[in-house]
């Protein structure tokens, strides 16, 4: 078991920056301009890497109209059949090494989901750095196979998922070769109701399977991923769009660049806050020290007077003694005259 996973020479895993994958999935709305246009966004927006999803409605579905093939009630997409969902969402497979082309330029990486045996070898001869598993397919033990042979990290999203399912699908990663996986906690409603992501499961499934542990999020909020950080997660996937308010499949669940760029923003906002198991003054504290409490005579004192409560006090600062000896000095006599505002020394 490892806790990190690199991909192209970025190190993933507890204490290292968080890495952000911008997941584009329909949001091209079938036009490879605006595909770039998205990982463009991506880039100004802060993600380190861009997602694609790699299938044909024919590789996920088959076509067919009866009740077990139309979507249920529940979901944004209820009434529509998968393959007429699939086949309005696929990214074109003759897109990917244009769009690989752009973000090899922009210089950030680019990977894929796929959803079929096919779907990995042909992302292979593309040379992409890593393989991510949806969360529907997680109980996909041959794709998972198929993707853990290829020797490159391998992402499994858990949506769904009892922990004994998301044992089994490690566990057929790593009988098939993979050294370096990685979990992200999700929850597979379009959008995601907030009450709904228990993102307490991050740190218990990074103890459970001693794997870097992510979040894939479908909420509307920009605040879910911040928080998910503060928990341990060390990836955030999250969906892209240019506007909601140009119709499409994910549209309605995904964030617009100004919010992608204030979700990164916050995330990385608590990494610096997180910080590390510390106690005593910070760097920026040290001035403040000076201004804690000490034991300080606070009206004027002549020689042989009885210390008292009236002319001594813990006020600040803190150039006298500790306030810890406010009662061994109590009682005892001053052996000079001590003006108001001297801090009290032995």
């Amino acid at each position: 078991m490892t806790t990190e996973i690199d991909i192209q020479g970025r190190t993933i895993g507890p204490g290292r920056p968080t890495y952000v994958i911008a997941e584009l999935s329909a949001n091209h709305l079938q036009s490879f301009e605006r595909a770039v246009k998205l990982i463009q966004a991506a880039k100004e927006a802060g993600a380190d890497a861009v997602k694609l999803q790699t299938y044909t409605p024919d590789s996920l579905t088959i076509s067919c109209d009866n009740p077990y093939f139309r979507i249920q009630e529940g979901t944004l997409w209820a009434g529509r059949t998968l393959y007429d969902l699939y086949s309005e969402a696929a990214t074109p497979y003759e897109w990917h090494v244009g769009l690989k082309r752009a973000a090899d330029d922009l210089g950030i990486t680019l990977f894929s989901t796929s959803f079929d045996v096919a779907g990995v070898d042909f992302l292979e001869k593309l040379g992409m750095p890593v393989h991510k598993i949806a969360s529907f397919e997680l109980v996909d033990l041959p794709l998972i196979r198929k993707a853990a042979q290829t020797g490159k990290p391998l992402i499994l999203s858990t949506g769904m998922a009892t922990l004994a399912e998301i044992e089994e699908a490690v566990n057929a990663a790593r009988e098939a070769g993979a050294k370096k996986l990685a979990l992200l906690k999700t929850n597979s409603g379009y959008p995601a109701p907030p009450e709904e992501m228990n993102l307490r499961t991050i740190p218990h499934l990074r103890e459970a399977f001693g794997l870097p542990v992510g979040l894939s999020d479908h909420t509307l909020s920009v605040h879910v991923p911040t928080v998910a950080v503060t928990l341990g997660a060390s990836i955030i996937e999250k969906h892209l769009t240019l506007s909601r308010s140009e119709p499409g499949p994910d549209s309605a669940f995904s964030l617009e660049p100004h919010e992608f760029r204030a979700m990164v923003e916050g995330i990385r906002m608590a990494e610096k806050a997180i910080g590390r198991v510390s106690y005593g003054p910070t760097p920026r504290e040290e001035p403040s020290r000076m201004l804690r409490r000490s034991l300080f005579v606070v009206r004027d004192i002549k020689a042989g007077e009885t210390f008292t409560e009236d002319n001594v006090r813990s006020i600040r600062p803190a150039h006298g003694l500790h306030p810890r000896h406010l009662y061994d000095v109590l009682g005892r006599k001053a052996k000079q005259d001590i003006v108001k505002g001297t801090p009290l020394s032995w």
